[in-house]
């Protein structure tokens, strides 16, 4: 039967949810909204206990999920963890997975911090107070730092906590979170790479999905599992179409306020840049990797995120191509202005901001390529030697001339105490291969008369450069403590290779530095005039930009159309095992092959388990690994993914399709006791233990 087509626009408008647009900082949550269009309206104690159960990953979200310091996020954000206890052969956990049985089995995290969110402090009177009439653009951008870090500090010695700053409304807003540090973190449980991103890079931003993209740590303390004041209660009942979800996670950064003249500038300059130089390390990598079974396990995780930012920052510049988008944007911007022109104090203050930012852009257009290749990139112990020689340098100038990072004697401190610091042992052979592909690019890429590539190459050619380079002794920190020691003198007679193409370097760093600097400074002042114009007309009735810092985002779960249909809510083990069955075990170098005791566990598994779904809430980067809660703050599921509509989502918001993809905790459930023999784990996360 088919049905007409009045009828079935009236069926697909029943089944499609727009998502809620905002991700709200719990200062300043739209409980009116919520109360009117869901009937439900979160309490503070909810709110507190949500927070409170809330982990920041470092770039990733997670939360605590058992009374004994488990703490859950997705495989990929904690993979770079998994590598560094990893080895070769049944110890590369990233391929073959990890589970501690026991707790003297879970593996210390060599450095790993984890942080929860204690206060929040709005500090804007006190910043913006700082800034005194007749002051330059990086003047006053100078002056709320230092303000910033003046409160930082206070605060934290008087409570103990580590404190952030968070800067919101583009300058609209500063405040102080402040954050209790957990710094003895262990693996407890990882799944195969295999299963943890099935579908690879193919399948990444996409959906349907079949990812059970999720890692247990735990959170020690003095020697003992942490049991912290609140954790998320594992929900038992699942969702279904239509219901309320939440998403409390760290979404990394959006662009939603910044001016159309940026959003050209990112469009057309630095997005096409910043794909290319992404693009080319991606190709060295796998270049590496194709050498040997052992070089791609060393550079598998680097080649995973590289690929992942291509794929997210492609949909950043088609996002930008959207001509009638970009039209909608610039009409609001016009309203704006138009509104500002009728107040006389914010047309003083803001009315000529959006042509300044347009021409400190115009200014720096050129730099997007000089960035590319003119850098300090092409070998580990370059930037090293850049900063000692700044060191020396700098801090022989008065503090006003200084570059930006070296002018305090504080900051000068601690940039001479990094140049002694001990070295991270590194990949020689990594670090030599990507040296002497990177000078190739230099050779290629610049013209023989440019000053950087004579400075770098010195004459010879990519392979001869690099030779000499490598026999560099500037990674022994008794060598640095010379130089620095020594001052400028011994700095011009050090013959060492890599300090004397940093001597040469280092002045066309600086003054591509200041250029940058400049614009960032005039584009961050009138940015934050515009903020606070805005914040004159519409008050706190819009959310700021993501920063890093903790928000809330809410919606139903929800279909959306693509492809002339509409996409499933759910998917299933059953449809994880007809995907790679479809595919079989070698298309795409594996994507879809299933590691071996998903095989052989397909007979104990429940095949309608639901597996992944999709939900119409507002995310970004760094969402991943937030817990999706169910109205009774029970955890339902981690966000692991958006499809590839959310992507444009950075610079404006489509709530027809954009969506996030989570992993539904049924799904962690069954892998857990079918296939993974951990029942003791499922019976911690369900408090029986």
């Amino acid at each position: 039967m088919r049905l007409r087509p009045a009828l079935l626009a009236a069926f697909a408008l029943a089944l499609v949810a727009r998502a809620d647009e905002g991700m709200w900082t719990f200062d300043n949550l739209p409980l009116k909204t919520l109360k009117e269009k869901y009937g439900f309206q979160p309490s503070q104690d909810w709110l507190e206990h949500v927070r409170l159960s809330a982990l920041s990953f470092g770039g990733g979200s997670g939360s605590f999920v058992s009374r004994d310091g488990l703490a859950i996020t997705n495989h990929h954000v904690g993979r770079g963890w998994v590598q560094s206890v990893s080895g070769p052969g049944e110890k590369d956990f990233i391929k073959h997975g990890f589970l501690a049985r026991t707790r003297d089995q879970e593996l210390k995290i060599p450095g790993a911090t984890l942080r929860t969110l204690m206060a929040m402090e709005n500090v804007t009177e006190a910043v913006n107070a700082a800034v005194k009439p007749g002051m330059s653009a990086a003047q006053a951008t100078e002056a709320r730092q230092n303000a910033l870090k003046g409160l930082r500090e206070a605060r934290g010695k008087a409570t103990g906590l580590a404190y952030s700053p968070v800067t919101l409304y583009q300058g609209g807003e500063f405040w102080l979170y402040g954050y209790k540090v957990h710094r003895d973190i262990r693996l407890v449980m990882a799944p195969e790479t295999g299963i943890a991103a099935f579908g690879g890079d193919p399948d990444n931003f996409t959906y349907p999905r079949h990812d059970l993209d999720f890692t247990l740590f735990r959170v020690y303390e003095d020697g003992k599992p942490y049991q912290p004041a609140h954790h998320l209660t594992w929900g038992t009942e699942g969702v279904k179409l239509g219901d309320l979800t939440f998403v409390v996670g760290h979404p990394g950064s959006t662009q939603r306020l910044i001016t159309h003249a940026q959003m050209l500038h990112a469009r057309d300059t630095t997005l096409p840049a910043r794909l290319a130089s992404l693009e080319t390390m991606r190709q060295q990598m796998k270049a590496f990797a194709a050498q040997s079974d052992e070089h791609a396990r060393q550079v598998n995780t680097r080649i995973y995120g590289i690929e992942n930012s291509l794929k997210a920052l492609s949909g950043y510049l088609r996002g930008l191509k959207d001509v009638e988008a970009l039209k909608g944007i610039q009409q609001r911007e016009q309203e704006l202005q138009a509104k500002v022109a009728t107040d006389p104090k914010l047309q003083a203050e803001a009315g000529g901001s959006w042509k300044a930012i347009a021409q400190a852009l115009a200014q720096t257009r050129d730099l997007a390529f000089e960035t590319r290749y003119v850098s300090a990139r092409y070998s580990s112990l370059l930037p090293v030697a850049v900063n000692l020689v700044r060191v020396i340098e700098e801090g022989a100038k008065p503090e006003a001339q200084r570059l930006k990072g070296y002018r305090a004697e504080t900051e000068l401190k601690t940039m001479r105490e990094a140049a002694l610091r001990p070295l991270r042992a590194g990949n020689a052979e990594l670090d030599g291969f990507m040296l002497r592909k990177g000078l190739e690019e230099v050779e290629q890429a610049l013209p023989a008369a440019h000053p950087f590539r004579k400075a770098l190459l010195e004459g010879r050619s990519a392979g001869e450069a690099a030779k000499s380079l490598e026999t560099s002794k500037l990674a022994d920190p008794e060598v640095r403590r010379a130089l620095i020691e020594g001052g400028a003198k011994a700095l011009a007679a050090c013959e060492d290779p890599i300090v004397r193409v940093a001597r040469r370097i280092a002045p066309m760093l600086a003054a591509q530095a200041r250029r940058q600097e400049a614009a960032e400074a005039t584009v961050a002042e009138h940015g934050a005039r515009i903020a606070r114009a805005r914040f004159a007309v519409y008050g706190k009735s819009q959310y700021p930009d993501a920063t890093g810092s903790l928000r809330l985002t809410f919606g139903p779960v929800a279909t959306y159309p693509a492809n002339g249909t509409l996409q499933q809510p759910f998917t299933t083990f059953h449809g994880l095992y007809d995907r790679a069955l479809a595919w079989g075990p070698e298309a795409e170098r594996g994507a879809w092959s299933l590691p071996q005791r998903w095989v052989e566990a397909k007979e104990k598994v429940n095949l309608s388990t639901p597996f992944n779904f999709v939900h119409a809430v507002d995310i970004i980067g760094g969402n991943s690994g937030s817990p999706v809660l169910n109205a009774k703050g029970e955890f339902v599921g981690i966000i692991f993914d958006g499809n590839i509509e959310m992507l444009p989502g950075n610079f404006y918001y489509d709530g027809k399709v954009n969506r996030g993809v989570t992993l539904d905790a049924r799904a962690i459930r069954e892998a857990l006791e079918k296939v993974y023999d951990a029942g003791f784990l499922v019976d911690e996360l369900l408090g029986k233990r």
